[in-house]
């Protein structure tokens, strides 16, 4: 996969992140294409291009300014080396400047929709767009391209940006002002295939087979005839690494399955059930429900209610891996946009979405390493992996339930009694929406308790109870999501039940947000 794993098993793509809120989406399109590719933030390019030697790079955008002193570029080495070069928004720019160009500020600046004019073909485009073809695109620039290096020539405009789409053919150079990789950028992903598959001659050889059966070999190299001990979660990404680790170890690996008290209803026997009768995998269930709500009681920060439960997450583990004898290896289902958001968390230029514990390493008290089978791959990846080992598909397709839990979906304080209350309401929620045939259409949906209550009137009586908030979005990848059109009867049912059925809840709103790029969740 990588040079530290198995350097000649796939040609790669390096992705030089400039902190860009959709740098993730870069990988994505790639990935699509069954192409390897790793982010790196710019600091560490020029030795991660050494050591992953890659077939092309591609440059992200981001938050910066090239005229800003001590702004981001792009290492040398990467110009000098021959291979291909696509720079993305702040990545075209940087990419000019750093060849000779000259870029502006103080122009018209251009953020969301706009439309471009292909002006010249170029290899890029081809099978795309053809010359004098209009095309949407979705931009976010204040700075603007306003001079070529030598070599470049324009191939597309747009109103306030003359040099929207660049290029160096004989360098095989590409510069675009605009995001190819959102989808709203309809023809974006053709273009990144372009690039991938055309430009970059890269070989489709990223399979779920193949990771499988190399992840199957990294584990038991790593592991040799150690003791592993999997944080279990209960949701797809640990269920995942689980089995996969269990394929590859056997009776080595003992799961860990902790009860905090803010799971969904019935959550804690339906796990048990998968992996004690359906896979025989050896698990221990532990009930620790009182201390985690005693730690986060009077807790209102959500990153702080993370850390918490990190925390407890590892005392627990480190406690039961003494039970058993001793582990040398703790488990976890950390995926790649985990390392990439903690990278930015630890120093990278990503503006933070979110902490992840233990991805940067393990208490020095534990004696244990961490096995990261899944950190190379997303979430979508991983559901293809799960149906690749076996996994229910009942399982596998489960709507994403982040490690914390109902406790970032309680703002504010959290009690029992809130918990108890939100669990009812989501747990009637999704089962309108499974009713309504609508589970598989919708990317995630849950139910949120509002840190707000209000005075109604039920019967006779008036109440003084909680707002619960309903949410339901629609998305590709989890990092840009519309919400979920809902017709008004259904809500009215989902709505009517919670309100009839959940004791401490009088009032029911739908969140009609939308996620475009760079914009954070609600969790």
């Amino acid at each position: 996969m990588t040079d530290r794993h198995d350097p000649h098993a796939h040609e790669k793509i390096l992705i030089v992140d400039f902190g860009s809120q959709v740098t993730q989406l870069i990988a994505r399109r790639v990935r699509e294409e069954s192409v390897y590719c790793e982010i790196i933030p710019f600091q560490s390019a020029e030795k991660a291009y050494h050591d992953i030697n890659p077939k092309a790079v591609i440059l992200s955008g981001g938050p910066a300014s090239v005229l800003d002193e001590n702004s981001p570029f792009a290492p040398d080495v990467i110009f000098k080396s021959g291979v291909p070069v696509l720079g993305i928004c702040y990545g075209e720019q940087t990419m000019a400047k750093q060849l000779g160009g000259h870029v502006e500020s103080g122009h018209h600046r251009e953020f969301g929709r706009a439309e471009i004019e292909v002006t010249s073909s170029c290899k890029l485009f081809e099978g795309v767009w053809a010359r004098g073809q209009k095309s949407p695109v979705w931009m976010s620039h204040g700075d603007r391209v306003t001079r070529l290096p030598e070599g470049f020539s324009v191939v597309a405009v747009s109103e306030n940006a003359p040099f929207a789409a660049i290029a160096d053919e004989a360098r095989h150079y590409y510069g675009v002002q605009f995001h190819p990789e959102v989808v709203h950028t309809p023809d974006g992903a053709k273009l990144i295939r372009n690039f991938v598959r055309n430009i970059a001659g890269c070989r489709a050889d990223w399979t779920m087979k193949a990771f499988r059966e190399e992840a199957i070999k990294r584990i038991r190299d790593q592991v040799g005839k150690g003791r592993v001990i999997c944080g279990l979660s209960g949701g797809v990404d640990s269920s995942v690494a689980a089995v996969l680790i269990h394929e590859a170890i056997g009776d080595q690996l003992t799961c860990v399955f902790v009860d905090h008290g803010l799971l969904r209803l019935g959550e804690a026997q339906k796990v048990v059930t998968l992996f004690r009768d359906h896979y025989n995998i050896p698990l221990v269930h532990v009930d620790a429900s009182e201390t985690f709500l005693t730690e986060l009681s009077g807790v209102d920060d959500p990153e702080a209610k993370r850390k918490i439960i990190g925390k407890l997450f590892i005392d627990v583990f480190d406690a039961e891996a003494k039970k058993i004898g001793g582990a040398d290896f703790l488990a976890q289902g950390t995926l790649y946009p985990d390392v990439i958001e903690s990278v930015s968390f630890t120093g990278g230029p990503s503006v933070t979405i979110k902490s992840h514990h233990n991805v940067g390493g393990l208490p020095e008290r534990m004696k244990m390493k961490l096995v990261e089978p899944l950190r190379e791959l997303f979430k979508d990846e991983v559901r293809i992996l799960g149906r690749e080992l076996g996994l229910p598909d009942a399982f596998v397709g489960r709507h994403p339930f982040p490690g914390p839990g109902l406790a970032i979906r309680i703002p504010g304080a959290i009690t029992k009694d809130k918990a108890d209350i939100l669990r009812l309401a989501d747990e009637i929620y999704l089962e309108e929406i499974r009713r309504a045939g609508l589970y598989d259409k919708i990317w995630q949906a849950f139910a949120v308790l509002l840190p707000v209550r209000t005075v109604g009137v039920m019967g006779d009586g008036r109440t003084y109870d909680h707002v619960c908030a309903l949410r339901a979005v629609t998305s590709v990848d989890g990092m840009t999501a519309d919400f979920y059109h809902f017709d008004m009867n259904f809500l009215g049912r989902a709505a009517n039940r919670i309100i009839n059925e959940v004791k401490g809840i009088n009032r029911v709103v739908y969140d009609v947000t939308s996620k475009p790029p760079g914009t954070i969740e609600w969790e």
